[in-house]
């Protein structure tokens, strides 16, 4: 009888979300909008709130994503979307921010925007990167700073996306590898 520890794992290694910048960005983007929708936006509004909230679910969709990527690549996929949504939405909202306060939105040439982008190849990045331009800038400098930073985020998630599609096309999803390690197993047994 063939041993099972010979075949491949059933359940891949997963997690590890702490260590993707997906997600390392979208928890400096949730922290810094905390910040700033205390500082610019009145707590008792519903804008407040859904901000906020779209943050939190940019960064916990990542990680849910990856958690279940163990047994659920279609789930994993669905979960990343969903983040990348969520900041889409966040995004608008930092850009509604600057309409709505007559303030400019930056090109993507600004040299503030520039400055803030080029943060992003900074060693050990955190929040505390960014801390300055959140915390002790004016409106349109901390909002134009958390566009820039979405953005830098919606990027990592696209790449993240289409890396996972294209293994999924590749290697399957959790069905197809228990249909293959069980049919390598009764190969084996035969």
């Amino acid at each position: 009888m063939p041993n099972p520890k010979d075949f491949p794992q059933l359940i891949p290694p997963h997690g590890g979300y702490r260590e993707l910048q997906s997600y390392k960005m979208s928890e400096i983007v949730y922290d810094a909008t905390i910040v700033f929708c205390n500082r610019f936006i009145d707590k008792r509004s519903r804008t407040h709130d859904q901000m906020v909230q779209a943050a939190r679910s940019g960064k916990q969709n990542i990680a849910e994503g990856s958690m279940a990527s163990g047994t659920s690549k279609k789930i994993e996929l669905k979960l990343i979307g969903i983040a990348r949504a969520s900041l889409e939405e966040l995004l608008l909202d930092y850009q509604d921010f600057l309409r709505q306060k007559g303030l400019p939105l930056w090109g993507k040439e600004h040299p503030e925007a520039l400055a803030v982008r080029k943060l992003a190849h900074s060693k050990n990045r955190s929040y505390e990167t960014y801390k300055t331009y959140v915390e002790a800038s004016p409106p349109e400098v901390a909002a134009n700073t958390m566009i820039c930073l979405i953005h830098q985020t919606n990027y990592l998630l696209d790449q993240q996306l289409r890396a996972l599609e294209k293994d999924f096309l590749k290697e399957g999803g959790f069905t197809e590898r228990l249909y293959r390690v069980r049919s390598q197993f009764r190969e084996r047994k035969k």
